[in-house]
This record gives C-alpha cells, structure tokens and sequence, in this order.
C-alpha cells in the first residue's frame, strides 16, 4: 500500500478530506501514546476483560485504569459491557491490534 502523493494542484475538497483523516488518526495515535492506555490495548487484543482484571494486569488502581478506560472509549478504541455490578471492555474493532502488531514488530520483537 503506497502513501498518497500530495500535490499543489490538489482540490479544496481533497484537501479538507485529507486534514478530517489526519485529525482522526491523530487523536488515535494520542490516544495510544499513553503508556498505560498502551498496556490495557495489549491486554484487550486477547480479549475482553473486567476493569479489575485491567487493574491487576496493569499493577494500577482503578481510579486510573478508570480514567484510561475513559480516554480509549472516547476515541471509540473500547466499547464498554455491564454484567451486574461489572463492566467488561473489548476493542471496537481491529484498528488497535493492527496498530499494535507493528508496534511489536518494531520495538518489542527479539532480533535473532
């Protein structure tokens, strides 16, 4: 897949389709540029989890498994589930793990 080519000759409309991509994929790439919204992602790839298995996993308090929860929601990376008094998160879609695959390509894999 090739990156598009960006021309002076551009129309106005491809131009403000362009900047709207750019925005979206920015507040997905700041979204995931957390640390620990970084670790919940990972945790989530292999499927749905409840905030406190997210918080043992993690090694954080709810509070703030909480408010990283809130920020991936808000940028539609998780969608929330209640069972009762728990509340499950999954990706919303592949978009995370795709992202998150050459991450680990990148910087996690052992060089052999």
């Amino acid at each position: 897949m090739a990156l598009p080519v960006l021309t002076h000759d551009m129309s106005d409309q491809e131009i403000d389709a362009i900047v709207e991509k750019a925005t979206t994929a920015s507040g997905f790439l700041k979204a995931i540029s957390h640390e620990g919204r970084l670790m919940i992602l990972c945790h989530l790839v292999s499927g749905e989890k409840s905030v406190t298995e997210l918080e043992e996993l993690v090694s954080a308090r709810q509070a703030a498994v909480s408010q990283q929860l809130s920020r991936l929601r808000l940028e539609g990376l998780v969608i929330p589930r209640r069972d009762g008094k728990t509340i499950y998160y999954r990706l919303a879609d592949d978009r995370p793990k795709r992202v998150l695959d050459v991450v680990y390509e990148l910087f996690c894999k052992d060089a052999d």
